[in-house]
């Protein structure tokens, strides 16, 4: 389910950020100074349109966490809305984010992390949960239809990784 139907208070930020590298840093810095709860939710989410750029929401578990949350946005003058801007964000911080590094099965990260299920490129039907999902301590599910969905792609040995990794080779590096 969607942060905004799983946790029905969440607030969004736009500080002007125009990378995911950035919007990241910005959402575990709002963690660590709130002290944000394990169970709630911190998502980034694209902005298209004449100012391209990347928001954050937040979704603390409580609406009395909630009000701490947006007052201090609020006190150190950041721009703070109502709900989120969409459906889909990209999961930054979520229950067990912190536990997945390493290499693990699909059922271990599927049963210490909010993530719902895990989907590999190329494939259809479930991912069988002892195949080896090496993390690279970068595991970023996006919410798709309600749940959160680890997307992953075949790698060496027989492993799987993240779709998304923290360090991506740029466009036309070699040129």
């Amino acid at each position: 389910m969607t942060p905004h139907l799983r946790m029905p208070y969440v607030v969004t930020v736009d500080a002007g950020l125009r990378d995911l590298r950035a919007a990241d840093h910005l959402l575990r810095t709002f963690a660590a100074e709130l002290g944000l709860a394990e169970g709630g939710f911190g998502c980034t989410h694209l902005v298209r349109g004449e100012r391209p750029r990347v928001v954050v929401s937040l979704a603390p578990e409580s609406e009395a966490e909630l009000d701490e949350v947006r007052a201090w946005l609020v006190a150190e003058g950041y721009e703070v809305t109502g709900g989120a801007p969409d459906a889909v964000g990209r999961a930054v911080l979520y229950r067990g984010s912190g536990l997945l590094s390493g290499t693990m099965t699909v059922g271990e990260v599927l049963s210490v992390s909010a993530i719902d299920r895990v989907t590999v490129l190329g494939t259809a039907g479930r991912t069988p949960s002892d195949r080896r999902l090496v993390t690279h301590g970068h595991v970023r599910p996006q919410w798709q239809g309600g749940e959160l969905v680890l997307t992953a792609m075949p790698a060496v040995g027989g492993t799987l990784v993240p779709f998304e990794v923290a360090e991506p080779t740029p466009c036309c590096a070699d040129h």
